[in-house]
């Protein structure tokens, strides 16, 4: 079953080790905010400096892993359609748009929501680490490391498969960006299973 995650808003499962989530973007151009914790201990939590530097790479997509904070494997994507993601920059938050973008009254972005998500969890605020930024197409300039958001890659339809390789909470946004998403605000979808989806068979 396909469940939606409305514009700007969040959404947190458990998912088993062994089972697949599919993250979709319905519409095109829309960033999704992922992140994950061992359901055993919420200390345990998704590590982009870990995944980023096993992999030799800024650009994860299919092969890679999401490696923890302790070196274990939490997510294998087998799955890209896109192959283009963030795994750099954290959540938006309140003072992301009163910084960046000059909002006298702010949304309380993707971090509000991954805290509204993960409180029945018992997982709070402080505990919340970089995100993998689901078809976020952040440009990095080689030889400056200036950085540009740009639209994301993603159309309608695409999608990333993962496979759990612990029992996981995880966390997703349907991100309240601009610079995101293209300044427009969309949903995105999402499926779990117990075997691996069509586009995921090997």
């Amino acid at each position: 079953m396909i469940n939606r995650i409305p514009p700007r808003s969040g959404a947190a499962i458990s998912l088993q080790r062994g089972q697949f989530l599919t993250v979709i973007d319905p519409n095109g151009e829309q960033v999704s905010d992922l992140v994950a914790f061992s359901a055993d201990d919420h200390a345990e939590y998704i590590s982009s400096g870990r995944s980023i530097d096993y992999a030799s790479r800024l650009f994860l997509t299919t092969g890679d892993t999401l490696y923890s904070n302790r070196s274990r494997p939490m997510l294998r994507i087998v799955a890209d359609e896109v192959g283009r993601h963030d795994f750099t920059l954290t959540p938006c938050s309140a003072d992301t748009f009163r910084i960046i973008y000059g909002d006298e009254h702010p949304h309380h972005g993707c971090q509000g929501n991954l805290e509204q998500a993960l409180a029945p969890y018992g997982i709070g605020p402080d505990a919340i680490p970089i995100a993998f930024n689901v078809f976020m197409h952040v440009d990095v300039n080689g030889e400056t490391g200036k950085i540009r958001v740009l639209p994301p890659l993603s159309r309608a339809g695409d999608r990333i498969v993962f496979e759990a390789a612990m029992d996981l909470v995880v966390a997703m946004t349907a991100c309240s960006a601009g610079q995101s998403n293209n300044f427009r605000y969309k949903p995105i979808d999402f499926e779990v299973s117990d075997t691996a989806p069509a586009a995921a068979d090997t």
